[in-house]
Parts: C-alpha cells; structure tokens; sequence
C-alpha cells in the first residue's frame, strides 16, 4: 500500500518507554529504542526526510503479531 500511495503509514519510535505490550523493543545505531505499535499514524511521504534504517526479520515478526493482537483479533 505505501508503494502505490502519496502516503506511508508508520508507526513512531521513542528511545524512552516502559516495555509495554505494544511497544516493540528495536536496536538502531547501538541503541535500544521502542516501535510504538499503539500509535500507528498515516503521514504525508513529503515528511519522510531519511530512511534511518530497516528492521531485522524478527523484529518484523514481532511487530506483526504485535499489530495483529492489537488490532484484529
């Protein structure tokens, strides 16, 4: 879906969190920062100003089952 459209959903990252269910642990740069699931927004691709990295296949993994507990089932 974001390939074809002038916008991209995303879900925020914050380097400050408590380990909530919906917060997904991401390691970038050395660091240990959070995905935060619970706050999956739709935004302008215009606002996109780096690609900062990608996630790791159990990363995504996690943030799949994480998306699917949240919101489906």
């Amino acid at each position: 879906m974001n390939k074809y459209l002038q916008t991209i959903v995303v879900a925020p990252m914050t380097t400050m969190s408590k380990k909530y269910p919906t917060r997904i642990e991401i390691k970038h740069d050395n660091k240990i920062g959070w995905a935060v699931i619970d706050q999956i927004r739709t935004i302008d691709k215009q606002r996109i100003v780096k690609v900062l990295g990608r996630l790791s296949n159990p990363e995504i993994k996690e943030v799949k089952s994480v998306i699917k507990e949240t919101y489906v089932d």
